[in-house]
């Protein structure tokens, strides 16, 4: 793959003791959810830096091979959606790098936390189950789960009950609200570590969702 424009970074206080990585969903780019950053209004005693990096630019096939930023690839097919799994492998190792240039700067892994919407949800949900190193939380927002099914079966140890922060909207017409429940339940149905919530909203991010996201991250990463 080409090389990729550098992640934009943000921090609520200087020399942070804790990272937040957050991958954009289909055809945007980590300018996506950086806005999120002062919305969440997070306790001033924490030093935080997030971490938008962008996703590689390819053919998405359900969006009739355009190019744009994706994590992978995707198409419909008679039995659902089929998620490339070789790009989500790829999108893994991105992952893989990004959290261990954030321990290299000092900040530990148990410090880290993963977190995507949608296509971005999928890579931290499937990057931070598989990582060898305990981390310090993982959020899949709006997000269609790969590999549900046996996903729990691939987890570390370490991260097998790391927590979990999982919402969706009831509304969602890309990625229907009953898959999402369904991946919920099979996650849960493996270990998984849950904390479950559901908004009357579209395929979006909604202000109720965002502040349940603060006090997740908050409990997550205080002391």
């Amino acid at each position: 793959m080409e090389q990729e424009e550098s992640p934009i970074e943000l921090q609520t206080a200087p020399r942070p003791d804790a990272s937040v990585i957050w991958l954009h969903g289909l055809g945007a780019d980590g300018r996506d959810l950086a806005t999120l950053v002062p919305e969440l209004g997070l306790p001033r005693a924490l030093a935080v830096r997030f971490v938008f990096p962008h996703a590689p630019y390819r053919p998405v096939t359900i969006n009739a091979g355009q190019v744009m930023r994706a994590w992978y690839d995707i198409e419909l097919t008679d039995t659902g959606f089929n998620q490339k799994l070789t790009h989500i492998r790829e999108s893994e190792a991105i992952v893989r790098n990004l959290i261990e240039a954030e321990v290299a700067r000092g900040i530990p892994a148990e410090r880290v936390v993963l977190g995507g919407f949608s296509q971005g949800g999928a890579i931290a949900l499937f990057t931070g189950l598989r990582f060898p190193k305990r981390l310090g939380g993982i959020m899949a927002l709006s997000s269609p789960i790969p590999l549900a099914g046996s996903l729990m079966g691939q987890a570390e140890p370490a991260n097998r009950l790391t927590p979990i922060f999982m919402a969706h909207g009831t509304y969602d017409g890309i990625i229907p609200f009953a898959t999402a429940q369904a991946a919920h339940n099979l996650l849960v149905g493996g270990g998984a570590s849950i904390e479950w919530h559901e908004y009357p909203m579209e395929h979006s991010i909604c202000p109720s969702e965002i502040k349940d996201i603060s006090r997740w991250l908050a409990a997550r990463l205080a002391g």
